[in-house]
């Protein structure tokens, strides 16, 4: 039990051993064998217990306790703890033989004994480890069976906790593994004077210093066969006794896909080279994992070493082995440990993703190239190499039974052996800072170096934190502490009007109005007899029944009748039956049959005895003629002709006909960000993620909201949480990146970005051979797979913007070009962008996503790029620029449909009406539509009209009204019709058009046109807010039929 002492801070550890293992029945010498154990720490024997018999089940009873002291500052510190196991060492004393006088032992086997769980807390714990044979030891002829009973229980405890409550909660403990070094130089050979392969690394401290890592004794392997998977790490320790005691318990080298990998050789040209490389080629094998414990100040300090130079410079060299005799001190023991370096290189490990929140692990694959120090300082910001600059230090030549760390980063004892060293180190830096611009300019590297360059040499290893440098929050803990809290509460879902009650009332209501219909036939037919007052006998009532039913039978309104009543009745047969299969035989049939038409005689009874006791005075519900995806369109169209009140209108139309509809709110709010009501807006947005906490897209538009309204707190949450309720999603990733990027967050957005690129090339990969397939090879401009082209399509505003527009049902009006392979994530982002590009903010989206794209590109700016860049132009109404991106694109993709569909909305916007018509003609003659073909129709046809050609006007309007008929569209018609003299369809065009929307003046004053016309009739519903050309012409065709102005 470790025990405090407070006066000197200092620990006091016992170690209780309680051990049982399975033994030989009898010795090496053929007898009962008496063994005990010894344990050692640190290099130090803690002590032997008693020599104990081994009982006849196998056995034995040791009892043993023994302690070593802990200390902070000292020996055994934390960091010891971590990566410094307790060994066990079971010996067997052999019987004396005669004339013998010492007793002679041999070693059985030995047992590690993990610390670590002292690191994390725990004041004691239990744990039974193996025992592994030693050379020579009569346990290496045991069965399997009975090699696995060889086990020791040991106890280990502390007074009180190791770390304080500060420590465990901001501590950390870093895991260094050093796999391997694959493809060395052929200069590596087994044979010849002996080498010591080395590679080592500093790790920031509590203090300014860093602290070396030290992995020595690689092991050169000869090609032929790739390391096995999974494998054991070793300890930090040489000179084990037992070869299996080597290994760390539970923890192994497990590998994994290349292209999961944070290394550098991990794209898909590289896995050839890397399989040779692992299998074929010679590989140095350290499969060694060193423990740090980190305190709470160091781990700061990691946190910003890391952020401030992403790159931790791993060295490799190899070292001949030197023994130096009696009498003769060798070079190294000189300090001139630069003469024994040779092979010095080096490797670039990024350890930026470790600033990733929720990251605790990298691992991949490192090129080697040669150690110079001006490209070390340069992308490393560190003069010191461990190798050249602290070898005397380390004593690199004089092997022994050194461990794999060097230096302790909480151990004053070992980092300053005495004062004359800490001057010479001190002397030695103040060297190395007045040759520090020399060595920045040096270019000189000892040895052949570059062969490490020419062999393809790369180190494979893994740096695991215990806790993420940056947590990252949970989706639940998102959704319930932040999303929730910003959302108001919402009552209950109502419960829908429904079932067989409904069912009835909706019966009844059909009997009366269909006994109202009959009773207005009746009295179109004998009126006249009914109002005389004359007695009508039972003959004449006969008479008028069979006259009423042959009208009704010759006019059709029977059949009608019949049909108006069979939707209620099958709703009665499905709510108050429940009735939805067919009926086993004829007999069941019958019988419901009669039962269903006694009931509904029953109830025709009840509904024609409710009329006229009860009139109806409700107005007659109007028949709702634009739907809720025409209605979608209708507002757009709105905004494009600049009439936001109507467009207002449309939208709140949409809303109120489905609050439940989180599509609905989403469109409104995107509006009220056109107009800039962000309050609004955001409401908008809230209300729609209210319905469904987990919306993606309602997330992403809260988050761009709060940007907008400068709340970057929430911004952040609701970004956050959408790329945890979707880590599969780009769009998600990619507004992440962009958000950190407006923040300057340079770390968080290389993580956002390299998810974001990663999900993407593995979609383009998945979905290369069907779109090949699909499209034979060639180019193709239809509907994209990818996750924001189902949310929201790029089309043309009134400035030639884009615009979100929803796709409700995929592939129905609209389509959009396919992302290829050479365009990045951040091209697509900017040509899909989930808010209106007219607000400022989405400019900073666009521009910074552009940005990102023009870097990413190879071979140079792509089409779709100029064309998203030439958009942007046009919405900050610079034509010129514009029109250069348009021609830049034209020369890329000449025959893009897109390219001239947007070359003429910049031409009828410049008032260039000719050229605008014939990048319009081009664009409606190529096979495969442009992206938003429903105002090139009605631009189009808007100028044919301009230039008095109506049939060519007539038929562009009609492709309009095939496609996506609206007011505007049917509008066109009738007004080329009416003016071709067809005066018949332009009456049925312009009804349509006002059936559509009854508030266009420009309808109502063609309608009064043609029944001028037509019918010489006064024409008394036109407005007066129409265009003044056309109220000269109504005045004008007044005057030629003979009419006043009716206006005054």
């Amino acid at each position: 039990m470790f025990q405090q002492t407070v006066n000197s801070c200092n620990f006091k550890g016992i170690v209780y051993l309680t051990i049982t293992h399975t033994a030989p029945d009898k010795g090496v010498k053929g007898e009962t064998p008496v063994t005990y154990v010894r344990v050692e720490y640190n290099g130090t024997t803690l002590g032997d217990s008693s020599k104990t018999d081994v009982s006849s089940s196998g056995t034995v009873i040791y009892n043993f306790t023994t302690s070593f002291d802990y200390n902070p500052d000292g020996p055994n510190s934390l960091d010891d703890i971590a990566h410094k196991p307790i060994f066990l060492t079971v010996i067997e004393v052999l019987p004396k033989e005669k004339r013998q006088k010492d007793e002679k032992t041999v070693a059985l086997g030995q047992a590690v004994v993990d610390l670590l769980p002292l690191l994390q807390g725990k004041c004691s714990f239990e744990t039974t480890v193996p025992l592994h044979a030693a050379p020579g030891s009569p346990m290496e002829n045991f069965s399997p069976c009975s090699y696995l009973q060889c086990a020791l229980e040991v106890a280990v405890s502390v007074q009180e906790s190791l770390l304080s409550a500060a420590q465990l909660s901001g501590g950390n403990l870093l895991r260094v593994t050093l796999e391997a070094a694959y493809s060395v130089p052929d200069a590596f050979i087994p044979t010849g004077p002996q080498q010591n392969y080395m590679v080592s690394l500093q790790v920031p401290t509590a203090g300014e210093k860093e602290y070396p890592l030290l992995f020595k004794n690689g092991v050169l392997k000869l090609g032929g066969e790739k390391e096995p998977l999974p494998r054991p790490k070793k300890w930090p320790i040489s000179n084990i006794l037992a070869p299996g005691a080597q290994s760390i318990p539970d923890s192994f080298i497990v590998g994994g896909s290349y292209e999961d990998e944070d290394g550098e050789l991990n794209k898909t040209e590289d896995r050839e080279f890397r399989i040779q490389a692992e299998s074929i080629k010679k590989r140095i094998v350290w499969d060694v994992e060193r423990r740090c414990y980190l305190e709470p100040a160091a781990v700061l300090n990691l946190q910003k070493h890391i952020a401030e130079s992403r790159y931790w410079p791993v060295e490799i060299t190899r070292v001949p082995v030197v023994t130096s005799t009696k009498g003769k001190s060798s070079k190294a023991d000189k300090g001139d440990d630069d003469g024994q370096i040779s092979f010095h290189g080096v490797a670039y490990v990024n350890v930026v993703p470790l600033l990733y929140p929720g990251v605790k692990r990298i691992r991949g694959a490192f090129r080697v190239v040669a150690y110079q120090v001006c490209e070390v300082f340069e992308k490393t910001k560190c003069l010191l190499s461990v190798f050249r600059d602290l070898g005397h230090q380390i004593n690199l030549t004089k092997l022994g039974a050194t461990s794999a760390g060097i230096n302790s980063p909480h151990s004053r004892a070992v980092a300053s052996r005495n004062q004359k060293e800490d001057k010479v180190r001190e002397k030695d830096g103040q060297r190395k800072v007045g040759a520090k611009e020399k060595l920045r300019h040096s270019t000189e590297v000892p040895g052949p170096c570059p062969q490490y360059t020419e062999a393809g040499t790369f180190l494979v290893m893994e740096i695991e934190l215990d806790k993420a440098l940056v947590p990252k929050r949970l989706p639940e803990e998102l959704a319930a502490r932040c999303v929730k809290e910003m959302i108001p509460p919402r009552p209950q879902f109502p419960c829908r009007t429904a079932g067989a009650k409904k069912a009835v009332k909706d019966y009844h209501s059909q009997i009366t109005s269909i006994a109202g219909a009959i009773l207005d036939e009746y009295h179109e037919l004998f009126g006249k007899q009914v109002t005389d007052g004359a007695m009508i006998d039972h003959q004449t009532l006969e008479e008028q029944k069979c006259q009423l039913n042959y009208e009704l039978n010759r006019s059709g309104k029977y059949f009608a009748f019949k049909e108006q009543l069979k939707h209620s009745v099958v709703k009665i047969v499905r709510e108050k039956y429940l009735k939805t299969t067919a009926f086993n035989n004829l007999e069941q049939l019958q019988a419901f049959q009669s039962e269903l038409y006694v009931y509904l005689v029953d109830q025709m009874h009840i509904a024609l005895n409710q009329v006229g006791r009860h009139p109806d005075t409700a107005a007659p519900t109007l028949p709702t003629f634009a739907s809720c995806e025409q209605l979608r369109l209708f507002a757009h169209e709105a905004e494009v002709t600049g009439d936001y009140e109507l467009a207002s209108l449309y939208y709140q139309q949409r809303v109120a006909r489905d609050r439940q509809n989180i599509q609905y709110w989403l469109d409104y709010g995107a509006f009220c960000l056109l107009i800039e009501e962000d309050i609004k807006a955001q409401e908008c947005f809230r209300e729609a993620l209210s319905l469904n906490p987990s919306h993606l897209y309602s997330l992403l538009l809260c988050g761009i909201a709060a940007v907008i309204m400068e709340h970057y707190e929430e911004a952040e949450i609701f970004f956050e949480d959408s790329s945890c309720l979707e880590p599969s999603s780009i769009l998600a990733w990619t507004l992440l990146g962009l958000f950190y990027d407006i923040q300057d967050n340079d770390i968080r957005v290389e993580m956002a970005f390299h998810e974001a690129n990663k999900l993407l090339q593995a979609r383009l990969t998945k979905e290369k051979t069907i779109i090949e397939a699909a499209e034979g090879g060639g180019k193709c401009y239809s509907l994209s797979l990818h996750p924001w082209y189902y949310m929201c399509i790029p089309v043309c505003s009134d400035e030639g913007g884009l615009w979100p527009f929803p796709i409700e049902k995929p592939g129905c009006l609209h389509t959009s070009p396919i992302v290829s392979s050479k365009t990045g994530v951040w091209l697509s982002m900017a040509h899909s962008g989930i808010v209106k590009p007219m607000c400022c903010f989405s400019f900073q989206f666009v521009h910074r996503a552009l940005a990102h794209e023009l870097l990413c590109l190879q071979g140079g700016p792509s089409c779709d790029y100029y064309l998203v860049l030439a958009q942007t132009h046009m919405l900050k109404k610079n034509f010129p620029k514009a029109e250069e991106c348009l021609q830049e694109a034209i020369q890329i993709d000449y025959l893009n449909p897109n390219v001239w569909a947007q070359k003429g909305h910049l031409c009828y916007l410049s008032g260039n009406l000719s050229e605008a018509k014939e990048c319009y003609e081009r664009t409606i003659s190529f096979v495969t539509d442009a992206a938003e073909m429903h105002f090139v129709y009605l631009r189009l046809g808007s100028i044919y009209l301009e230039e008095k050609e109506y049939d060519k006007a007539k038929q562009i309007y009609l492709l309009a009204c095939k496609k996506s008929a609206s007011c505007l569209t049917w509008l066109g018609v009738g007004i080329a019709c009416y003016r071709l003299k067809e005066m018949g369809e332009a009456e049925e065009a312009l009804s349509e058009a006002n059936a559509l929307n009854n508030n266009n003046a420009e309808v109502w004053a063609y309608l009064a046109l043609v029944c001028m016309k037509v019918s010489a009739q006064p024409a008394r519903y036109y407005s007066i807010k129409c265009d003044n050309d056309l109220l000269q012409e109504i005045h004008e065709v007044q005057q030629i039929v003979g009419f006043g102005n009716p206006s005054f």
